[in-house]
């Protein structure tokens, strides 16, 4: 007997949620043959069986998780058994075979054994207290301890998955860490032409904003308290979808023309929607947009995820009045807010880089 423990599917990614086995306990295999469908916060990923043989168990079912390095199937083969199990995984990358092997095993006794109840309970409970930065070795017993939250019972309970969960623990991490402030602002825009590109011409005032000020095109080390100035931009597009929030990224967004910008725009809103973007692309942001006007809502405070500094919100464009030679004329206008981690840059340098904007939005 072997066990085939969940490999780590790409950037350290600490748990996956089964979707739907490929196969049933008891099924032959054969090597790098499609055996499972896994959820990750990034994408969904198909795990190859890592070797010939048949399906001894199952070690999940569908809507389960399941950490990283915990035991996923064991299977009976006629190799030798050395407690190990060599193969290959899918690349999210490029959509081809890694040429990479990966061994699963213990490197001191060479046996694998799964998990245990208790053993998996711990690893998920160090999980969450690592990200949610909670010292697990703390004391309870004094005075000045927190009292628990009061838990309001749910009549029908649905654990989160995949980009949903990996959605609220980013968000709660924000909040915890993140000194975030947000500027608010309008821009007259009623000098464009009917058919102009607001998306794109959002992300061309965000480059030339980052050239007056590049300090919101930055990222912020809360821990050293260190931070980098970026001489390109990778620009995160908030993109709203059923799964849940995604944010892929254009990258060097700056040498891009407008019809390179909107192309990109629309290549990775259908990567979205058929969840075919690889890891790669959902990450490295170095400054984001999130254009929510598009549904309903004038101004917000858009959350800053480390660790970036900067993150811009376009409202619902409008009509207003506005005095123009002292004679009232309707205007559409174009409400901004940009939140920004104050730990990283000051309130001039938020308010010159929100100015920037508006500038090049009024030409």
């Amino acid at each position: 007997m072997r066990f085939f423990n969940l490999p780590d599917l790409g950037e350290g990614i600490p748990e996956a949620d089964i979707v739907e086995w490929h196969v049933g306990e008891g099924d032959n295999i054969k090597e790098d043959q499609p055996m499972v469908s896994v959820e990750t916060a990034k994408a969904v990923v198909e795990v190859p069986a890592p070797c010939t043989g048949v399906i001894a168990r199952l070690c999940g079912q569908p809507g389960d998780t399941i950490l990283t390095g915990a035991p996923l199937v064991e299977f009976v083969t006629d190799e030798e058994d050395s407690g190990t199990v060599v193969g290959k995984l899918a690349s999210d990358d490029s959509g081809t075979r890694s040429d990479e092997s990966f061994i699963i095993g213990s490197p001191t006794d060479g046996q694998v054994q799964p998990a245990s109840s208790s053993q998996m309970a711990q690893r998920g409970l160090k999980s969450l207290a690592e990200q949610f930065q909670v010292d697990l070795g703390a004391g309870t017993n004094h005075r000045n301890a927190a009292q628990p939250a009061i838990a309001y019972p749910l009549d029908h309970p649905e654990p989160l998955k995949g980009v949903r969960k990996h959605m609220a623990r980013t968000m709660a991490e924000s909040h915890a860490s993140v000194v975030q402030v947000t500027l608010f602002d309008d821009v007259d825009i009623d000098h464009w032409e009917d058919k102009e590109d607001i998306t794109v011409r959002l992300i061309q005032a965000i480059v030339s904003a980052s050239e007056v000020e590049p300090a919101l095109n930055a990222w912020f080390d809360g821990a050293s308290l260190s931070r980098q100035l970026h001489d390109h931009i990778d620009l995160g597009l908030a993109v709203d979808s059923e799964e849940g929030l995604f944010v892929p990224v254009i990258r060097h967004v700056a040498k891009m023309k407008k019809q390179q910008v909107r192309e990109s725009i629309n290549k990775l809103r259908a990567g979205v929607k058929d969840r075919s973007l690889p890891n790669s692309e959902l990450q490295g942001a170095t400054i984001t947009l999130s254009n929510f006007g598009v549904f309903a809502g004038k101004y917000a405070t858009p959350v800053v995820v480390p660790p970036t500094v900067c993150i811009i919100g376009v409202g619902r464009l409008r009509e207003e009045i506005v005095s123009v030679g002292g004679k009232p004329e309707s205007h559409r206008i174009l409400p901004l807010s940009l939140s920004f981690d104050h730990r990283a840059a000051t309130g001039g340098e938020a308010t010159r880089f929100l100015h920037a904007m508006i500038q090049q939005l009024q030409k």
